[in-house]
């Protein structure tokens, strides 16, 4: 058995994980600031901000649920809270969503 993991090859990879940036923001009155929408136009990205005084939070809400909704999903798992490296918490955040879209599936 110690013989056989040098044939082996390695596996190489880039360097950290490859970012890419939104195509679109959804955000509430809190993010309603000029210099916000100016940061996100110059990057190319197209926002949806609530205006404040102007808007109600109702239309906004239709997309924001699914993250909420998401986000309830990952408080249901304890393990989460204790993860203290970014890879075992990306590792455990896995776990869960696929525990999530199996049982999701087998209703």
């Amino acid at each position: 058995m110690g013989g056989s993991s040098g044939r082996i090859p390695t596996i190489r990879s880039r360097r950290g994980p490859r970012r890419r940036r939104p195509a679109k923001l959804h955000a509430d009155k809190g993010y309603d600031y000029d210099h916000l929408r100016r940061w996100l136009r110059s990057r190319g990205i197209r926002h949806r901000i609530a205006r404040r005084g102007v808007e109600s939070s109702t239309r906004l809400g239709r997309h924001r649920w699914t993250i909420e909704r998401t986000m309830s999903w990952l408080g249901g798992c304890r393990r989460l809270h204790y993860a203290r490296k970014a890879e075992h918490f990306l590792a455990f955040v896995a776990i869960v969503f696929s525990l999530i879209c199996y049982r999701r599936s087998s209703k």
